[in-house]
């Protein structure tokens, strides 16, 4: 990962003539599969000698809603099942996350920049209302210069479908999961189409990012990994924080909300989408990006282009 960024800083250099503003890098992996700690990893290595640079990282959890507001969005659609809890698109403060990004672009024009060189970073805190979490004070404050700046998260990257694409998938079995799972889970088409249509702001987000690397499960195994990767993270959290946290089942159903986001939008990843206006928008990294298949413990399996 480290050696990819350094290849795409030293690209990204070129288009400056003086200080450059910040290579932006996208990290999306589904949850539990390690992208947090391979993103701190990549960090501490970019950070450390003989680069020494400056590495801000974000994750887009800590761009969620507040309780508050993530409970608004639940009772204001008490229908879609998608919309009970955070995960998915949403359930994120698109106005917040695109003025970070924009303050983040301009750091390094101390001059031009408002903030002055300094950006103020929220934070998210899954532990907090038995799981369903919270955003709260403490933060992160990132201070110019800087020179790569980190987005990971488990829907970076993702993309509207066309409704057609929703329909032709509907029916379609779930690899790994079995016949029928979105009915099975009370999941219905129109809520799809409902997430659908919030993904397309996240849309102004994709676009800060010159490259991504994405971590995704094998192909045999595209969505069950996900399951037992997610439990393990809630397990590891509530052994250090005292048990505060979800159950066994509320991790399950929690992964479930999930599901629908990975089968009919992690497609963009590669593929792109539409936009707001129903055309066909490529992802900005095609011809940049980097894609690690893992299996089942996380083990590197293959790594190509994108």
């Amino acid at each position: 990962m480290s050696s990819h960024v350094l290849q795409q800083l030293e690209r990204h250099r070129t288009h400056f003539a003086a200080r450059p503003a910040p290579l932006f890098v996208a990290v999306q992996g589904p949850q539990g599969s390690g992208k947090t700690f391979l993103t701190s990893r990549l960090r501490d290595a970019l950070s450390s000698p003989p680069h020494s640079l400056s590495v801000a990282v974000l994750s887009i959890d800590d761009l969620y809603l507040s309780h508050a507001g993530l409970v608004t969005v639940a009772l204001a659609n008490p229908e879609n099942k998608l919309l009970q809890g955070r995960g998915q698109p949403g359930t994120h403060d698109v106005q917040l996350g695109t003025q970070l990004l924009t303050q983040l672009k301009h750091i390094n024009e101390s001059k031009a920049n408002q903030s002055h060189g300094v950006v103020h970073i929220p934070s998210f805190d899954k532990s907090l209302y038995s799981g369903e979490g919270d955003r709260v004070e403490a933060g992160m404050t990132i201070r110019s210069p800087v020179d790569v700046v980190v987005l990971e998260g488990w829907c970076v990257g993702f993309y509207p479908s066309t409704p057609e694409d929703i329909d032709r998938r509907w029916d379609m079995t779930v690899r790994g999961l079995g016949e029928n799972f979105f009915g099975k889970r009370g999941f219905r088409k129109e809520d799809v189409l409902d997430v659908n249509e919030r993904l397309k702001m996240y849309l102004q987000w994709w676009s800060f990012f010159e490259t991504l690397i994405q971590i995704k499960p094998v192909e045999s195994h595209p969505y069950d990994y996900i399951y037992k990767w997610r439990l393990q993270q809630e397990h590891n959290m509530k052994a250090l924080n005292g048990g505060n946290g979800m159950t066994d089942e509320e991790v399950e159903k929690f992964v479930d909300r999930y599901i629908p986001g990975y089968v009919f939008f992690g497609d963009g990843v590669l593929n792109g989408g539409i936009d707001s206006n129903g055309r066909r928008q490529s992802p900005p990294w095609l011809g940049n990006g980097l894609c690690i298949e893992i299996g089942e413990d996380r083990e590197v399996v293959h790594v190509s282009s994108i």
